[in-house]
């Protein structure tokens, strides 16, 4: 179940750089989301894939040149019927047109799944004023 959580994480990662249609295979219909950074208190509200798509679109539509990765390792605590978690630091960075970093952040998030989905996300980073723990 370690690879499977692995994926989900990277998954994750994927629909916060734009891939949407990851919502609906990677997402529960109902979610709870805690968002424990500046400016990000509106998601703690959202309880459904396509309020969060819209979300995640509209985050990323005002920070052009955003682009998430996993760091870290992962911790992983799940069962054969993919219910449980997976903790994982994760960077942000901000690439301008030219291709320069002009931001380098770090987080972490603690996805929590049952039966394969996530039902609850809990994030934490200090926000675009964060810092980077990872190189």
């Amino acid at each position: 179940m370690r690879d499977y959580a692995i994926d989900l994480f990277d998954r994750w990662t994927q629909l916060w750089n734009g891939d949407y249609a990851l919502a609906d295979e990677i997402m529960a219909p109902a979610f709870t989301l805690r968002y424990a950074q500046p400016g990000a208190a509106a998601y703690d509200s959202i309880r459904d894939r396509a309020a969060f798509v819209d979300a995640i679109d509209t985050f990323r539509k005002e920070r052009p040149g955003l682009v998430f990765s996993t760091q870290g390792t992962p911790v992983v605590e799940m069962d054969d019927t993919r219910t449980g978690i997976i903790a994982r630091p994760y960077g942000a960075q901000v690439i301008d047109s030219a291709g320069t970093v002009v931001r380098d952040i770090s987080g972490t998030d603690i996805l929590r799944a049952e039966n394969g989905q996530i039902v609850e996300v809990w994030s934490v980073s200090g926000g675009l004023e964060g810092r980077s723990f990872y190189a």
